[in-house]
């Protein structure tokens, strides 16, 4: 049995911030007090914030370790290492591997089968290489001819928590605006009006076959899937949503499908880039204007790991919420969604992930501790 005292801390709790300290035993905390402890064993952290270790629940950072230039490979194996230090750098402690498919952008090329990339994360895994939480998190594409032929294998594999039903069809959700999104993919009009017929032509002969297909796939594989709509941008995507049971609601393109989502008990997810941004890339809805309209549940650091620290301040900063409600956007609520219930909040029994965080004008990661180990600092 090890033990590990840490104390003159301030224990960011659910709903408080209490000085106090805490004790972590076997990877677990196993107790939490007000007051400094006296024995001289324990770790003086100096009066700093204590976090629970922030949970990802959507990251393509993993897709740019893979692909780091058009045209370059990288080994999946190295890739995982990369993406795993950048995680533990950003005080990530778990996070899902979002593995699309069926999905490629203009101008890009696949990445690696799927398929590939879950074998490698799993010899990772069991050569304890790795230093943060991994799982899986499919993206599958509905327009995709090929759709369920990819589904059953990555179905079956262990650590999976999250498929996500996306549809990328330009013209409608997050590229609703024809324009931008010709702009940016840097395509000629005539290659974007060929490019566009493609693509709803896919839409048109896929998309309602594969929906029903991968839903029934998910239900008979992994009945405690966590499903996720993406993009949602009318009360009709909302309706489509909620009408396979969706548990997320997944960077809503409007506040008003955000406002619906929300008041249906999805857990409405929106990006940290967003929130740091002031503003959406794809120039849909501000996450800044969720938090403030009091729908936005959680957030992502989607391609930038090292978000979502500097975008709990923003939440603090900018619309006016408390740090310990920041928090759990990043925490708490991510854990809940995927069905990680002992994690996400400092909490007797919970599996110690926790942050030494330094609040000076933005909060400064000092140390990491994932169950219970000191990973960084």
């Amino acid at each position: 049995m090890t033990e590990l005292l840490l104390h003159n801390l301030q224990l960011v709790l659910p709903d408080e911030i209490v000085d106090g300290h805490l004790s972590i035993r076997d990877g677990r905390i196993a107790a939490i007090g007000t007051g400094r402890l006296r024995q001289p064993c324990a770790i003086d952290v100096g009066g700093d914030l204590v976090l629970p270790g922030l949970v990802e629940l959507h990251t393509d950072n993993l897709e740019r370790h893979l692909q780091p230039r058009p045209g370059v490979h990288w080994p999946a194996a190295l890739a995982l290492a990369a993406h795993d230090s950048e995680l533990l750098g950003a005080g990530i402690t778990s996070a899902c591997e979002a593995l699309s498919l069926g999905y490629v952008a203009p101008g890009t090329e696949p990445l690696p089968a799927p398929l590939r990339i879950c074998q490698a994360l799993a010899q990772a895994q069991a050569a304890q290489t790795l230093r943060v939480s991994h799982y899986l998190h499919l993206r599958a594409e509905l327009p995709c001819a090929d759709l369920l032929e990819q589904l059953p294998p990555l179905l079956a594999q262990p650590g999976l928590r999250l498929l996500s039903l996306t549809d990328h069809t330009p013209g409608q959700r997050q590229y609703r605006d024809l324009e931008r999104y010709r702009h940016q993919c840097g395509m000629q009009p005539d290659a974007a009006q060929a490019w566009l017929q493609q693509a709803r032509t896919a839409q048109h002969q896929h998309r309602a076959r594969n929906l029903a297909g991968a839903l029934a796939m998910a239900q008979a594989s992994v009945p405690q899937l966590r499903l996720a709509s993406h993009d949602d941008t009318t009360l009709e995507d909302v309706d489509e949503a909620l009408g396979y049971r969706a548990d997320i609601c997944e960077f809503p393109t409007t506040l008003a499908a955000a406002r619906a989502a929300h008041a249906a008990g999805l857990t409405v997810v929106a990006g940290a880039p967003n929130l740091l941004r002031g503003r959406s890339h794809s120039g849909n809805v501000a996450a800044l204007e969720l938090a403030r309209a009091g729908v936005l549940d959680a957030i992502s650091s989607d391609y930038v790991p090292g978000s979502l620290l500097p975008a709990i301040g923003v939440l603090q900063q900018q619309a006016g919420w408390s740090l310990p409600q920041a928090v759990r956007t990043a925490t708490l609520a991510p854990a809940r969604a995927l069905g990680l219930d002992d994690r996400g909040a400092l909490a007797i029994g919970a599996r110690a992930d926790l942050l030494r965080v330094r609040a000076d004008d933005s909060l400064r990661l000092v140390e990491v501790w994932v169950a219970g180990r000191r990973r960084l600092g």
